[in-house]
């Protein structure tokens, strides 16, 4: 971000911590977006995303005055809203079991397919939303975090409160048993996106 953008947040997150609530939404609305992209992708459920995303908004508001930067700002954000969706789905498994598949469309290509290049990438949209269904839910949260986000590990650690050793094992194995599923019997094999999911090309370290 550019420098202005930081002395705006700093401004903001200064007034936010005395109570103010007008420099609080224009932390809101600079951080809404973010926000509401990890919880759909960690949710599913698009009811439980937006709950999600309040909840750690409002877990935002009261800790403000706790707040004292040892992290950045938006590295306690995603921490918040990561426990957000951890306690909204933790429920919701133990009511039903998640419901619909997360939406992993912008972790692909975006240029214009032709209907085959298209059906194809839907059919692998798929396996990689069951596949991740599959997988043990610090394995999904880390992948997510990691390549849809494209946080560091650095910073996954951060925002899930574990050491950066656990990170990069989770990601790890969460990459082999996704790719295990993605070229099991009845999946997709050897496809881009599971090699590439496997390699891990594309994101920071």
């Amino acid at each position: 971000r550019d420098g202005m953008a930081e002395r705006m947040e700093d401004i903001w997150l200064r007034q936010a911590r005395d109570g103010d609530q007008d420099a609080f939404g224009c932390l809101v609305r600079a951080y809404e977006k973010r926000v509401f992209a990890l919880t759909r992708r960690l949710c599913a459920d698009p009811s439980d995303a937006e709950e999600a995303a309040q909840d750690a908004f409002l877990a935002v508001w009261q800790g403000l005055p706790n707040f004292r930067g040892e992290a950045s700002f938006s590295t306690w954000l995603y921490r918040l809203t990561v426990n957000a969706c951890t306690d909204i789905l933790r429920r919701r498994q133990r009511r039903s079991g998640l419901d619909e598949p997360l939406d992993q469309a912008e972790a692909l290509p975006s240029r214009g397919p032709g209907p085959q290049e298209a059906a194809e990438r839907k059919e692998l949209r798929s396996a990689i939303e069951a596949g991740l269904r599959q997988l043990p839910e610090d394995y999904r949260t880390a992948l997510i975090l990691r390549e849809i986000q494209q946080l560091s590990y650095e910073e996954i650690a951060a925002a899930t409160g574990v050491e950066l050793g656990t990170v990069k094992s989770r990601i790890s194995r969460g990459r082999g048993l996704l790719r295990k599923f993605l070229t099991g019997p009845g999946n997709l094999s050897d496809s881009p996106a599971s090699n590439r999911i496997e390699t891990g090309k594309g994101g920071r370290g």
